[in-house]
């Protein structure tokens, strides 16, 4: 078959070819490196110096023929390939949207709120403060003096110039005394942070609830009937309690008030230690030494301070057997509340 011959015919095939992969086939047995074409080379050697030249010319002109006509060819293919792809995925803009997934709020902000709400029927303000904290507001002015061990009950994190991570929310209660004046009552929500090992019952970042009461003639039996109060409205019924002597710098007779554990109804589990309770609620008188400090005269004024485990509250009350959860993000588990 002369040179002519084989181009029109292999033009003719490329025109008829039905599908990109038929036309990928043609083009390896025309074109590719042991084609036709390249077999057609091969007889350079028995032709005279003019006959080559010659010959070069119209091969040169009939691969440049049949590689045009290829990529042609493959664009159209291209072309309706993309045109069905964008067929099968064409959205129309203009139809309005199915409209926003509901959102759920987190559980520790429900829990933050019910308390809120519950307290400020109560006559309580709610006050919040800053989480980076000075050394004073944090220990000092909370009878936590530098050379005092009761520092290392809490694992701080430190920053320069003398401040720190919040350890506990009671700094709100050194803000409040100097912001009210007696008699007040106010509770303080926030988060707080401490350098601790990470398990099923603790975290580095957790939250708390703050609460104080300052009048004349308070005793233990207010700071009881509070509680009560306030564990009743979380829980919905009457939850079993213990209440047991708790040393805290900040108050003077301290308690540690201990709710029995909601998941394991007492028999001892990973988030209550094995021990059937669950430490809720440290509490007590306020010190004579804090509300000096507060600049309110103690010998006029009393009252009492309790500090709420905000998120073991919440663990309590959904039966969440791990800490962890609380702050993972992973929506699986936040959309149920």
């Amino acid at each position: 078959m002369s040179l002519a011959d084989l181009t029109q015919a292999s033009l003719s095939r490329v025109a008829s070819a039905a599908t990109a992969e038929e036309l990928e086939a043609i083009r390896v047995e025309v074109l590719g490196r042991k084609g036709t074409l390249a077999n057609l080379s091969k007889d350079f050697g028995k032709l005279s110096p003019e006959e080559r030249a010659a010959f070069g010319k119209d091969l040169n002109a009939a691969k440049q023929s049949l590689e045009s006509a290829f990529d042609a060819r493959k664009a159209g293919f291209d072309s309706a390939a993309l045109t069905a792809r964008l067929d099968a995925e064409w959205l129309d803009l203009t139809i309005p949207p199915a409209g926003q997934r509901p959102g759920s709020l987190h559980p520790l902000t429900q829990i933050q709120r019910e308390i809120e709400q519950l307290f400020t029927s109560l006559g309580f303000a709610v006050l919040d403060g800053p989480e980076v904290e000075s050394e004073y507001n944090n220990f000092d002015a909370l009878n936590i003096p530098a050379e005092h061990p009761a520092r290392d009950m809490q694992d701080t994190f430190w920053l320069d110039g003398g401040f720190c991570l919040r350890t506990h929310t009671s700094p709100v209660q050194v803000r409040g005394m100097k912001l009210l004046k007696p008699p007040f009552r106010m509770i303080a929500p926030g988060r707080v942070f401490r350098n601790e090992e990470v398990d099923a019952s603790h975290e580095h970042t957790f939250y708390q609830l703050e609460g104080m009461m300052v009048d004349r003639n308070v005793s233990v039996a207010n700071l009881i009937y509070f509680m009560k109060t306030l564990l009743s409205g979380i829980f919905g019924r009457e939850v079993t309690v213990r209440l047991r002597p708790g040393y805290f710098p900040f108050v003077e007779p301290g308690f540690e008030l201990d709710i029995q554990c909601l998941l394991c109804d007492g028999a001892g589990c990973p988030v209550c230690k094995q021990s059937g309770w669950v430490e809720l609620l440290p509490c007590g008188l306020v010190h004579p030494n804090v509300l000096r400090l507060g600049g309110i005269d103690p010998e006029e004024w009393n009252g009492f301070a309790f500090g709420l485990g905000m998120t073991r509250l919440v663990m309590m009350r959904y039966g969440i057997e791990d800490i962890r959860q609380l702050q993972g993000g992973d929506l699986r588990f936040l959309k149920q509340f």
